[in-house]
């Protein structure tokens, strides 16, 4: 995967190549801040967090395949 991630083909992915890396950021904030959250509304936020930066990230990564 890294290998996709780091050498864009072509200039139409490189957008989408960006949005795959920002939400795998997203993801890993997300998980981050759910390791150093004590108050459990913030613990449910950073779950619905890592969940939804977790299904875009699934959603670009089959958009990438497609293209």
């Amino acid at each position: 995967m890294k290998r996709f991630l780091q050498r864009p083909t072509d200039r139409k992915n490189k957008p989408l190549l960006e949005e795959i890396r920002q939400a795998k950021q997203d993801i890993d904030d997300a998980y981050n801040n759910f390791q150093n959250a004590s108050d459990p509304d913030l613990i449910d936020c950073y779950i619905y967090e890592s969940n939804a930066a977790w299904m875009r990230y699934c959603f670009l990564l089959r958009q990438a395949k497609a293209d």
